[in-house]
């Protein structure tokens, strides 16, 4: 029965699980993305409108009463035990003390690091799992799982809901979230969100390259440097979010007076123009 568990293929789809011939060769992000092929994709995109839509519908409801949080980027390959693992872990638990639920992507290796430290401090630990053409199952830290079909779906979930972000070492996926996140930034579709890398050592390399070949061509402002925060210490990379955490609820507190006093300016106006009829 076991020797059955091990080899049987698996595959999360949504909030439905298929195993063995049951198992499609495709994912919805590849069928939505693939143009080959007869054109009956015409007539099916419609109704992919209305998954994606369900998808956005059920992430927005399960997270929307999510308490202050952070989403932790990383390798899925990283080995418990590991110094980027203890690294994550470390981490997960730092958010959790200072109050923040920790959201990942749910999967093994830097994702249950950090979800680990979270479920371990008493925090809330939140995985954000995907579809994949291989099996990634969520991992037993986390506390309020939400599977997705589509990738753009679940990177919306992972900004839409958190203060910021933190990026442990990993591969091409974790890249892709970075500088995801770092283009929102620059261009201001968020604001007052920092971007936290996590491991000199791994990613100085990469900032001295964004430095001397990104910058110096003019392609970057030298002011984009400054969206990226680089450390080695866990406690530095919490205050850097709660300090821009402070800063934005203070411009919102402003831009909620602002509207209030506007709003008392208006109504005297109003009354005054009465009064003279």
């Amino acid at each position: 029965m076991c020797a059955m568990r091990q080899t049987r293929p698996e595959r999360r789809e949504g909030p439905s699980l298929r195993r063995g011939h049951l198992v499609p060769e495709s994912t919805y992000d590849q069928r939505l993305l693939d143009r080959r092929g007869p054109a009956d994709w015409l007539h099916m995109d419609p109704w992919r409108v209305m998954r994606i839509q369900a998808e956005f519908v059920e992430g927005f409801g399960q997270l929307a009463e999510l308490p202050d949080a952070v989403t932790v980027f990383g390798s899925a390959r990283t080995k418990p035990g590991s110094p980027d693992y203890e690294l994550g872990v470390e981490l997960g638990r730092a958010l959790a003390e200072h109050g923040y639920a920790v959201i990942t992507g749910g999967g093994p290796g830097c994702m249950e690091a950090a979800n680990r430290g979270a479920r371990e401090a008493g925090g809330v630990s939140v995985g954000l799992g995907i579809e994949l053409p291989f099996e990634q199952r969520m991992n037993d830290y986390v506390d309020l799982g939400v599977e997705f079909r589509y990738f753009f779906v679940r990177k919306t979930m992972f900004v839409k809901y958190a203060s910021g972000f933190v990026t442990l070492p990993g591969g091409f996926g974790t890249l892709d979230e970075l500088f995801e996140a770092l283009t929102l930034v620059q261009t201001g579709k968020v604001t007052s969100f920092p971007v936290v890398l996590l491991g000199t050592e791994f990613w100085g390399g990469m900032f001295d390259w964004i430095r001397s070949s990104v910058l110096d061509r003019g392609m970057i402002s030298e002011t984009d440097l400054d969206l990226i925060q680089l450390t080695d210490d866990v406690d530095e990379a919490v205050q850097i979010i709660a300090e821009a955490d402070g800063r934005r609820g203070a411009r919102l507190a402003a831009e909620r007076r602002a509207v209030e006093r506007e709003a008392v300016e208006r109504e005297a106006i109003e009354r005054a123009q009465v009064e003279t009829q």
